[in-house]
């Protein structure tokens, strides 16, 4: 077989699947029989990551399959470029067997996620924390964090690693440089990676994988997060078009709720999810959102026009403003964490039923925390008029709290401990609210009050009867 033979058989070799075990989103991986240099495939990798980066960033190569194909024709290329020079230099050409061999190893990493691949691909993992390539931290659905593995032999390796799935989004927006050190991806599983170096002493990587995507309340109530009667308020309340603001900190679970939320809405119902990432999923459940309206936002590139806006950078804001014009009835924004919030109070305002999640400490913290966030948007506006621009669109607040006893241990439990209702304009210009639902003696949300929109529940089906707790006159319920 000639050089050219080989490397035609590179370029155009599909994999059987009877002979290649799959890689989730990945290029299938051919069983090695004969052995491979690791040094070599890492030195071709690194010249073909590099040659495929320089491609991605001067031609439109959309989608995973073209940018494979143009992987092996690159590496057909680089292998060829070796063989002559191997002859030239008086050796003796390299077997086919071993040629096959480093070409299949390559493109297992340039298209796989190396030693981050297992993790990733393990159900049980929920998070994956690099502080450098041999400083690995894994935490499982259970509550456990253990220590993993090195994912790469040095940082440098492990930020060329991150160079490269920056290059494989397909576009010069997502780049990982000295000039550019953080990077937000959403990995082909649906994972969300962000990973930061240069301003660190040590690369840092955070995946954080969604396990559960099509999930409802009746799930929740499984897995403890609410109870039967919470659930039926919350369907209730998607029911009647309440817009609702779920907060909580970090991984206390606020997706999953938005998910499950969302999974109430009526099958033919159209909706628009927004988000910096995709980790929603909403539009991968078609047979239960068949008219979903997924949109994602661009970061743009590090070179900023006379605005100082980003080339190409498309907002969480820009996709609200879009999203009013798309005949919805509801939006999601999947983290308001910038301006976009006064869209986002705006699109609530104007319709119903829409949703969005916000990092709070506490319900009442959330409150204020918009606020804030109103007033820091860049636009004029005073305290007083945020605070009624809050209290005419937003209904309900209900949060999240993550109680973590891994440390002594224990499991980590996810619940809701407080619904707040925000029913207009009280004393002081602040929003008037009613705690529903407050923490009983477990943490766990239990009924307090009625609040002034029962009469709505009632009509979406809500049995105001479930809100005759005990617990009322234990908790005496305050305002």
């Amino acid at each position: 077989m000639t050089h050219l033979d080989l490397h035609t058989t590179v370029v155009n070799h599909t994999p059987s699947p009877v002979d290649l075990p799959a890689i989730h989103g990945a290029e299938p991986v051919r069983h090695l029989e004969t052995p491979v240099d690791p040094r070599m495939v890492r030195e071709i990798r690194r010249t073909v990551s590099e040659r495929l980066a320089t491609r991605l960033q001067t031609e439109a190569v959309s989608g995973p399959a073209p940018r494979r194909e143009l992987a092996r024709a690159l590496l057909a290329d680089e292998l060829a470029s070796l063989a002559r020079k191997r002859v030239g230099e008086g050796r003796e050409p390299w077997p086919v067997e071993a040629e096959m061999a480093v070409a299949a190893g390559v493109m297992a990493a340039l298209f796989g996620l190396g030693r981050l691949q297992p993790l990733v691909d393990d159900p049980d993992v929920e998070n994956i924390e690099v502080d450098g390539h041999d400083s690995v931290w894994i935490s499982y659905a259970d509550g456990r964090d253990r220590r993993g593995p090195a994912v790469a032999d040095s940082d440098e390796e492990l930020i060329e690693l991150l160079q490269l799935l920056a290059a494989r989004s397909g576009s010069d927006e997502r780049t990982f440089t000295s000039a550019h050190p953080t990077l937000h991806l959403r990995l082909e599983d649906g994972s969300r990676l962000a990973a930061m170096a240069w301003t660190t002493p040590r690369p840092h990587v955070v995946i954080r994988r969604h396990r559960v995507r099509d999930v409802d309340l009746d799930d929740l109530v499984h897995l403890g997060t609410l109870d039967p009667t919470l659930a039926a308020f919350l369907r209730a309340a998607i029911r009647a078009g309440k817009n609702i603001v779920v907060t909580g900190l970090q991984n206390a679970g606020k997706t999953t709720l938005i998910r499950a939320l969302a999974n109430e809405f009526p099958p033919m119902e159209r909706f628009a999810t927004i988000e910096k990432e995709y980790e929603l999923h909403l539009h991968g459940l078609p047979l239960r959102h068949p008219r979903v309206v997924a949109m994602e936002g661009r970061e743009g590139s590090a070179e900023k026009d006379a605005h100082g806006h980003r080339a190409g950078e498309v907002t969480l804001t820009d996709l609200v403003h879009d999203a009013l014009r798309m005949n919805l009835r509801r939006i999601i924004v999947g983290e308001v964490r910038g301006p976009e919030v006064l869209p986002m109070l705006e699109a609530m305002s104007t319709g119903d039923g829409s949703l969005c999640t916000l990092h709070a400490r506490t319900a009442q913290h959330a409150i204020d925390r918009i606020v804030t966030l109103c007033l820091s948007a860049g636009v004029s506006m005073t305290e007083a008029f945020a605070y009624r621009l809050l209290a005419g669109s937003v209904d309900l607040v209900v949060h999240l709290t993550l109680r973590d006893e891994s440390a002594a241990g224990g499991p980590k439990h996810r619940f809701v401990s407080h619904v707040v209702e925000i029913a207009g304009l009280g004393e002081s210009s602040r929003p008037a609210t009613t705690t529903v639902f407050g923490p009983g003696d477990d943490g766990r949300a239990v009924p307090l009050h009625q609040p002034s929109c029962l009469p709505e529940l009632v009509r979406a089906g809500f049995d105001p009867a479930l809100l005759d707790h005990t617990s009322w006159a234990e908790f005496g319920g305050t305002r």
